[in-house]
Formats: structure tokens, sequence, C-alpha cells
């Protein structure tokens, strides 16, 4: 996490921003205190031969509320990982879940490891290691533990965690179902790898279809057009980049990355940047767009809309008082402190929180979780039979205008997109689209319901709070 002077700590900012939320409410002490704090985390430290000798490994799964289980939450890979920050993200599980209504508690994992200096079959040995040791105490468990991919984990590493799992426990019917983001051909499901950068869209065309809050901005009308800064193009920030240009006619002006920045004020193609970074491992040297060595300097550009994607901290009190866009969607988790975010607050700036706005991922998790319990592909009991159903309704309409003499007929390109049923990839984006409307209303009455909510983050954190406290209530506590 990137850090001022007096700046506070990942697991403050969460713990700060929580308190602000909690003073607006009515929650016993007692009460409050529980879900605030986080019920356990496991530290592992276990060694593995590679490359002749054994090298040790750090890595941790926390586990934040039970107040549903399982648990929620991805591993990610990375050297920053260290337990405070393991902590304060599976705290955001716990509010995240409750927020999109997933009937899952919160939980975080992260291994202290560079994946890139690691081969392939090293990666797997080291991961397969790690899931053994969390596997044995049930912290990855169908029922009681589920995680997911996240920075510097993906489908390959899911995969090797289920079937690590599966040799574990030959027995259990639902194995698969003990990770999500797996690749569709290993028990996963359809547009998970795009969901949490689709959910960013899908949050941002909600918050466009209100004038009112639009207009708290000081932007109008619709995304077309709308100037886009993305940090990050990682999986969240190049999907979320991708469906905002080629779908909604976003201008990505602005690309950061590791090694400097692109800007490009007629906008920039994404799937060539992406293409680039893959080959070169770095913006730099990109022939569309001007270079930007310092790339953090970016974050204060001019645009529209800014989508910090790759880590948290990167906002923050430091440089806060020069972030120029109106409008901040946290396409990360925690990527701008509690000190930055009263500053861009003050100034007026409205932020879509990461508690929110990625929480694609997690919902299209649980659609996968499920479909792993329910041993069926969605759509495929339903999807021949709208398709008839359709045909049906064509064919007699245009029955009745051969009849009738109306001489009328319906476009070709209509009638393929009627006739044609929802596979599992349509199913899952039409529930991902109606979770994050449903979970931003909810926000907005909150936000415009209380003279005493002037955010949408507070209002977020009451929702999400709420819902943990009655679920607690419901258990007798």
């Amino acid at each position: 996490m990137l850090q001022t002077p007096n700046e506070p700590s990942f697991r403050d900012s969460v713990d700060l921003m929580f308190s602000r939320a909690v003073r607006l409410m009515d929650l016993s002490p007692g009460l409050e205190q529980k879900i605030r704090v986080c019920n356990s985390t496991y530290t592992v430290r276990f060694g593995v031969r590679l490359r002749g000798k054994i090298e040790t490994f750090t890595g941790y799964r926390s586990v934040h509320s039970e107040h549903m289980e399982p648990v929620k939450g991805g591993i990610r890979y990375a050297l920053s990982v260290n337990q405070d920050e393991v902590e304060a993200l599976a705290a955001l599980m716990t509010y995240k879940c409750a927020l999109v209504e997933t009937p899952f508690g919160g939980s975080k994992g992260g291994l202290c490891i560079d994946p890139r200096q690691w081969d392939e079959h090293e990666l797997e040995q080291i991961t397969r290691r790690f899931a053994y040791e969390l596997i044995k105490r049930d912290l990855i468990h169908p029922a009681q533990n589920v995680p997911a991919p996240d920075m510097g984990t993906g489908e390959r590493e899911m995969a090797w965690i289920a079937d690590q799992y599966a040799r574990m426990n030959t027995t259990d019917i639902n194995a698969k179902a003990c990770v999500t983001g797996k690749p569709p051909h290993a028990g996963g499901i359809q547009g998970r790898v795009e969901a949490t950068g689709r959910g960013v869209q899908y949050a941002l065309r909600e918050f466009f279809r209100h004038p009112r809050d639009v207009a708290m901005t000081g932007l109008s009308g619709g995304l077309g057009g709308k100037k886009v800064i993305v940090q990050g193009l990682g999986n969240v920030g190049y999907h979320a980049a991708k469906f905002l240009s080629e779908e909604d006619g976003c201008l990505i002006t602005g690309i950061i990355e590791r090694d400097g920045a692109l800007v490009d004020d007629n906008g920039l193609n994404v799937d060539e940047v992406k293409a680039w970074i893959a080959q070169h491992g770095g913006v730099k040297g990109f022939p569309g767009g001007a270079y930007v060595e310092e790339g953090a300097s970016v974050l204060e550009g001019d645009c529209d809309i800014l989508i910090p994607a790759a880590m948290e901290g990167v906002i923050h009190r430091g440089n806060a008082e020069n972030i120029r866009a109106p409008l901040i969607i946290e396409a990360a988790n925690g990527p701008i402190t509690f000190g930055g975010d009263e500053i861009l607050r003050n100034r007026g700036k409205v932020i879509i929180p990461d508690m929110y706005a990625n929480a694609g991922g997690v919902t299209v998790s649980y659609f996968e979780w499920v479909k792993n319990l329910s041993h069926i592909r969605f759509g495929r009991m339903q999807r021949r039979a709208e398709e008839a159903r359709s045909r049906l309704l064509v064919e007699e309409l245009e029955r009745l205008s051969a009849d009738k003499g109306l001489g009328w007929s319906m476009a070709e390109d209509f009638k393929e997109r009627f006739l044609t049923g929802s596979d599992e990839l349509a199913l899952v984006r039409s529930g991902l689209d109606d979770t994050m409307r449903t979970a931003y209303q909810s926000m907005r009455e909150i936000w415009h319901g209380r003279e005493d909510v002037e955010d949408l983050r507070t209002a977020a954190y009451i929702v999400a709070i709420d819902r943990v406290a009655k679920t607690y209530r419901s258990k007798g506590l």
C-alpha cells in the first residue's frame, strides 16, 4: 500500500470507514464490536523443494465474519501480502457480500510470493502445498470456506486448488464447489473472468440512469463520449475499459501501468495496449498515445471518470487534492485511503465505493458455487423451450400478416435475437446486471433519503452493516 506520513494503514482505513457509518446507526456496543472484529486468521509457513533446495513460504487465510456460511474471499499472490492487509480485505468481503445479497460471510487469503519469479510447474507445487495446508484445516471447503481468484491468481490456480481438494476428499460429491473462478471446463462458469470488470460497467450504467446523481458530479448525459482514465490493465481494469469503450462509447484517454502510462485524448485501443503489455511487459514503447514515465501523475489528469483498478492506497492525502476527475469508481479494493476519501468528499467528488463497484466477481462466484452444488449448467433445462415458445409467436405473427395481407415482416436480426434462448453467459450477465442495479438502489435510498448521509460509501456501509446485524440478531445475539 502506498502511504504518506500520518496516513492510516489499509486495515485502519477500513475500520475508520466502518466507524463513520456505525455512528449513524442504532447498534448496541456489543453487536458493533462483534461485526467489527476479525474472527480468526490462520498463518501457515510451509516448505517446497524447488531448484534443488527447500523454499519456505508464508500464507494467510483470514475469516472476518461467519454470520453466513460458507465464508467467501479471494486468494492473492503478492510480495506485499501481510496479516493486516488480509484481515482488511476479509472485512470488505463481509460487507460486500451483504451489500449485494450473496449468502456468504467474509474471508480472504494471501501468499507472500511474486508469481512472476516461478515457472508454471513450480507455481503448481507451491499452490498445491498451500491449498493442502488450508484444506486439512477446513479453510477450503464447499460448505465452510470458498476461495476465488484475486491479484496474482486466476483460473489456473483455482483449478489446481479444486483438484487438490478432490484428491483429499474423494467422496465429496460437491468437491468442485470448494473454490470458484475455475475454468469452465473444470467446473467454472461462463462470464467469471470478465465478471468484476463487467460489474464496474454495470455500476456506471446504473449510476448514469439517475440524472440527479450524475448532476452531483457536474457531468450530464449518459456514458457515451465520457473520458476515462484507468489505473491498472489487469483482469479488472482491462475488462472494464474494454466494455466501456466498445459497448458504451467511452473514450479511454489514459492507461496507467507499472512502468508508466499512456495518454491520448482521442482514445486508446484497449486490446492493442493489452497485447503490447503481454508482449513487452509494460506500456513503454507502445506506438499509440504519449508515454508518461511517472505513471501515477496521470491519476491527476483531466477526465470525466477515474477508475483505479490495481491496488489499494493509490489515492491518499498526498495526491487527493490534485485529483481532477469528478467521478471516481473504485474497481480495486481500497484504492482510496480514509484520508484521501475525506479530501475528495470535501472537494465535492463523487466516489462509487469498492464495496459495491467491484462486487461483480463475488456475485458471479456465487452463481458458479450454486451451479457446482446443483450439478447442472445454467440454461440447460429451459433454453430450447424458450426458443420453441418464441418461434411459435413469430410464426403466428407472420401467418396473420400473410392472411390479412398486411405486407409487413420482421427484420432478420430481430428474429434471430428474439428466437435465441438464454445460454449460460446470457443468464450470468443478466443476474449480474440485476444484482448491481438492486444494490445501487439500496445505497441510493440511504444516500438521498437521510440528511446525515452525504456519500455513497457511508450509505453502502450502513446497508451492509445493517444486514449483517439483522443476521446476527436472528441467531440470538
